[in-house]
């Protein structure tokens, strides 16, 4: 382009590599900008989720230059979801990355964040806010986010002093990680008069670019010790683990071989162990809770799920607890021992200090409880491909994971989504790399999820199936599945209705049913206008042949159309009515008992 003197302008080097000052007398100074994405290139970024706005042009602008890639979502709140994804299946920094623009484009963020921060999950989202000369003068957008994002994050915090914005990125980066925290996400945003700030490169120091190892704590020894006579004085010992646990599978097969514990998953810990292992019980959970005599909780809150850990639902059981952070030994029941150390080392030291299974163990208990677990898990699997239709003639939404079972290859990545089809999918679903709405119930997950694996894994299969409910509310990211070229594919059980809901009004509020059915969309009509290969099937015969076009020309989109009279246990067990005291309505009976 020519100057208005005719002379060439030429532009300056991207975030300043190579810049230098006339006559060399060093480096030149940087933007802001720069710095941010300087940053984050150090760090091993090489992808960020967001939505391009003016007060995060320079930032985003500076990453395209660096090479990094941007992939551009159609909703913000999808960027967080997918930065999420990233993190939770190895996005190999640790910290996934969104970018948000001012005012709704970072609200819209909030309930991504809310999840991320319940998921314990790393992620860094970067927003937008008006320059600091307009504030309070009432400026485009002008809001106080930190302030917003503040109650669900690590720090939420305005960096408005330029030279200390990479010392305030490393610290943001080391709470995301959990260093000294429990991880989880955080928010920083910058007023973009900073962002075009220059600042002396002496200013930003190499020791808040590199990026740091998170601190390991070790366990300690007269703790284990104690712990580990409790786990020999035990008759019937079970293990539970949570997301803490990650990481720490082959260490937990140990210490289950030693102690001959049985073992429970949770929806965040799932994959950990191999099905096949002698210690897996999950078809016979609630007898396992009720009749252990020590439960060892391992990186996991005793919240909803696991009944707050009542003396109602867990009858016999002591307790000890082992994570990396304090917030997952003390909630609800203390552990007669709370090794605070990360979780692998701690099971390690735990696993050699038993040794071996004791004689006070109860072997006919354990193995009750596995011999009854593979016969219903058996009899569940060979059920799936059989489940009857419904009154209305539509297939039951067991015969999508029948079908499923026999596609799938083992690393594949699958992610469930939606409130009733979430029920059927935990126990319908046989994958070690898994995902799903958490404890947050937080719908809409599936699509962005399914997004951000496939981008991250692109050589493994990754399905993600959901309600047709909890795809409404993030459907439009099927366009960047197909802009960004994700090989995912997505199975739509549609049944016309939000039916966990639409369940308890009809069983519960005298059959009035308002507001909580849909129409039998064409979905696959829809993703078929984005470009995808899609299919609608209503023939439970055509199921595994059509996953298996769509996974061969993923992008893809399979429209199920699954009947409304199907109960999955969650509704059975009350979960749509919200009792009293306990998430299901056995527990909260047993819970106003013993408090009676």
């Amino acid at each position: 382009m020519s100057a208005p003197n005719g002379r060439l302008d030429v532009p300056s080097a991207p975030h300043g590599a190579g810049a230098s000052s006339p006559a060399g007398s060093g480096p030149a100074p940087q933007t802001v900008a720069e710095i941010v994405a300087r940053f984050l290139v150090a760090r091993g970024v090489d992808r960020i989720f967001g939505l391009q706005g003016g007060h995060i042009q320079p930032i985003w602008d500076q990453l395209a230059q660096s090479g990094v890639r941007i992939v551009d979502v159609r909703d913000e709140g999808a960027a967080v979801h997918m930065a999420h994804a990233h993190a939770a299946l190895g996005g190999g920094v640790g910290v996934g990355v969104a970018m948000a623009t001012a005012g709704p484009g970072v609200t819209n963020c909030v309930t991504a964040m809310t999840h991320a921060h319940l998921e314990r999950v790393p992620v860094l989202l970067i927003g937008g806010c008006p320059p600091t000369r307009q504030e309070d003068l009432g400026p485009l957008q002008g809001i106080d986010h930190a302030a917003i994002m503040a109650p669900v994050t690590r720090q939420s915090r305005t960096l408005r002093v330029a030279e200390q914005v990479a010392r305030d990125l490393d610290k943001a980066w080391a709470m995301a990680e959990g260093d000294g925290n429990p991880p989880g996400p955080v928010y920083i945003e910058i007023p973009t008069d900073v962002l075009r700030e220059k600042v002396s490169p002496a200013s930003v120091l190499p020791e808040h670019l590199a990026a740091k190892p998170r601190r390991r704590l070790p366990p300690d020894a007269a703790e284990v010790t104690r712990a580990a006579q409790c786990l020999r004085e035990a008759r019937r010992p079970l293990v539970i683990t949570g997301r803490g646990a990650r990481g720490a599978g082959a260490a937990l097969a140990r210490l289950l071989d030693a102690t001959g514990a049985v073992y429970l998953d949770t929806q965040e810990s799932r994959g950990l162990v191999d099905a096949g292992h002698a210690a897996v019980v999950g078809a016979v959970r609630a007898r396992a809770m009720a009749e252990a005599d020590l439960v060892l909780v391992v990186g996991r809150k005793l919240d909803y799920q696991l009944a707050y850990g009542s003396p109602a639902v867990f009858k016999a059981a002591r307790f000890l607890r082992v994570a990396d952070h304090a917030d997952e030994l003390r909630d609800n029941r203390r552990g007669e021992v709370e090794l605070l150390a990360d979780t692998d080392w701690a099971l390690e030291a735990l696993a050699e200090a038993v040794g071996r299974p004791s004689a006070a163990l109860d072997r006919g208990w354990t193995q009750a409880l596995r011999d009854e677990h593979l016969r219903r898990a058996l009899r569940h699997a060979e059920q799936l491909s059989q489940a009857p239709a419904g009154r209305d003639g539509h297939m039951h939404p067991n015969r999508i994971f029948g079908a499923l079972r026999q596609a799938l290859r083992p690393d594949a990545i699958t992610i469930a989504d939606g409130g009733d089809l979430l029920s059927f999918a935990r126990m319908g679903l046989e994958s070690r790399h898994y995902l799903d709405a958490g404890a947050f119930g937080c719908l809409g997950v599936g699509t962005p999820y399914g997004v951000a694996a496939a981008l991250l894994h692109p050589q493994r299969q990754v399905v993600v199936i959901t309600g047709d409910g909890a795809f409404g509310i993030n459907a439009m990211e099927i366009d960047t599945a197909q802009r960004h070229g994700a090989k995912v594919v997505f199975i739509v059980s549609n049944n016309a209705a939000w039916n966990i809901e639409r369940l308890d009004q009809e069983m519960n509020y005298g059959g009035r049913v308002v507001g909580t059915t849909l129409a039998w969309s064409d979905y696959a009509g829809m993703a078929r206008a984005f470009g995808l290969h899609a299919e609608r099937v209503t023939d439970p015969a055509r199921l595994r042949g059509a996953i298996e076009d769509a996974l061969a020309h993923a992008p893809a989109l399979i429209d199920v159309v699954t009947t409304q009279d199907a109960l999955s246990s969650d509704a059975g067990k009350g979960l749509g009515w919200v009792p009293d005291r306990q998430a299901l309505t056995v527990w909260d009976e047993a819970e106003q008992a013993r408090r009676a």
